[in-house]
């Protein structure tokens, strides 16, 4: 059987690697249009440290990207943060973020209070929420309706909350418009827990106890992120998958007679046939591949917005910034109108990029909602971000390294019903074409572990094609 992955960032180096290590009748095609694997996870030498140019890190909850890492020896690499203090920059102050927060939802109302991150009205409206009464739409419902999590945390505990602590901490991860954010797909810790609970305060209080306070949030990789996708090219290449990279696949199309596929590499023209398809490609390009196959389908994955982000890396003297970095770094509130939404501090955060007289600092921008970046040139940016900084972080030194990082189309936003989507876009092809599987961040997650998770049951529901 030959199976041919499509597209080789972290979702499709994962899959491939999946059917590799579990089964040794299977040819493993892997084809990727840039000229590197790894997708959007990329390290690069930066101030003399391995600094990502992406993501930084992945959730420990979740546990495919740990797991994946062990089973590729990376257990000596996986390190947690240094530092565990966040900050947000709210109401024309860096505060600390609020004890207890889920994602963004606080559970302590009185450490609310005294971080100052909201008006005093703003706190007495989420403690409302105790009082209130069950939520009607989503108490005790099993499959509710999907809603924007602006409008079920606007109702529960109030606008600030939403403005101030939820939406900077969910644009973080989706860069996106939380007030069109969907529930189900961007947040199903809160759906859960108003379904369970008749106050979402109280439910995600239930969540916290049940779990370990001192268990890791956060894994990273001592040398960046990327060790983990070379890795997997290594082990791809050892066990003899054919790996292709700078060739885009511009057409698919069924076998005659075969129940299998072929696939035209646009470059040279070459033709790969398959047994099976996994597409882990982003769903533009995975919407153009299936156009002649299904098109309801390509048209459909067409119409999902991206965002694009930029990320800003600064090396800058510590003596030249007016306050400690005794954080992870810290998100800014909508509402102060910055371009910055979020800083990390790289160099306090990791304790493999820890220097002595050095801050590094990764500076993120850009959102579904705000375009701004995209307008200015690389320097202009820098300028642009320099400004947020020395505005909430006292940053006074010239940086002594910059490094600009654009990411256009970079994160597919997930809007009210796109997990129903999703499954009827499954279904569509499992109908009409079940040896076409599709997997990727496009579909039902993003982040890292989410992406590995959904390539290993590519891989799994390609390979029982055959037994």
């Amino acid at each position: 059987m030959r199976v041919v992955v499509v597209g080789g960032g972290i979702t499709g180096l994962s899959t491939a690697y999946e059917l590799v290590a579990t089964r040794d009748d299977v040819d493993v095609v892997l084809v990727e249009a840039s000229e590197r694997f790894g997708g959007k996870i990329r390290t690069q030498p930066f101030a003399g440290h391995p600094v990502d140019e992406a993501a930084d890190a992945f959730l420990a909850r979740v546990p495919d990207a740990v797991d994946l890492c062990r089973r590729l020896g990376l257990d000596h690499d996986l390190v947690t943060p240094a530092a565990r203090q966040a900050y947000l920059y709210s109401r024309g102050e860096l505060r600390p973020f609020p004890e207890g927060v889920v994602l963004g939802v606080p559970t302590d109302l009185d450490a609310l209070a005294a971080s100052g991150a909201l008006s005093d009205a703003g706190v007495e409206r989420a403690r409302l929420d105790l009082t209130m009464g069950p939520d009607p739409a989503r108490f005790g419902v099993d499959e509710p309706a999907d809603e924007s999590v602006g409008a079920v945390v606007r109702r529960r505990v109030g606008d600030e909350v939403f403005e101030r602590l939820v939406a900077p901490l969910l644009s973080g991860v989706h860069a996106g418009d939380a007030d069109r954010l969907s529930i189900a797909a961007g947040a199903p810790q809160l759906a859960a827990a108003l379904r369970d609970h008749p106050s979402l305060v109280e439910g995600l209080r239930a969540q916290r106890a049940a779990g370990d306070p001192d268990a890791p949030v956060f894994y990273g990789l001592s040398h960046g992120t990327e060790t983990l996708t070379t890795a997997l090219v290594d082990a791809l290449r050892l066990a003899g998958a054919d790996l292709r990279h700078g060739n885009a696949v511009d057409r698919l199309e069924p076998t005659d007679g075969t129940g299998g596929y072929s696939l035209r590499l646009a470059g040279s023209g070459e033709r790969v046939d398959a047994d099976a398809v996994i597409l882990c490609s982003p769903l533009d390009a995975t919407g153009r591949l299936l156009s002649s196959l299904a098109p309801d389908v390509a048209t459909a994955m067409a119409e999902v917005a991206y965002a694009d982000v930029a990320l800003v890396a600064l090396a800058v003297p510590i003596d030249g910034i007016g306050r400690p970095l005794d954080g992870s770094g810290f998100l800014v509130a909508q509402p102060e109108g910055l371009l910055l939404t979020a800083c990390s501090w790289a160099s306090s955060k990791w304790a493999h990029l820890a220097d002595p007289t050095v801050a590094l600092l990764r500076a993120s921008v850009g959102r579904a909602d705000d375009t701004r970046a995209a307008a200015l040139s690389d320097a202009q940016l820098v300028e642009a971000v320099r400004a947020d900084l020395a505005t909430t972080m006292q940053l006074e030194a010239a940086p002594s390294e910059v490094r600009v990082t654009r990411w256009p189309r970079a994160l597919p936003q997930f809007e009210v019903g796109h997990l129903e989507r999703v499954r009827m876009w499954r279904e569509a092809l499992a109908d009409g074409h079940p040896r076409v599987l599709v997997a990727g961040a496009g579909f039902t997650g993003l982040g890292i572990p989410a992406c590995i998770g959904q390539g290993l049951a590519a891989a799994r529901a390609a390979a029982a094609l055959v037994p």
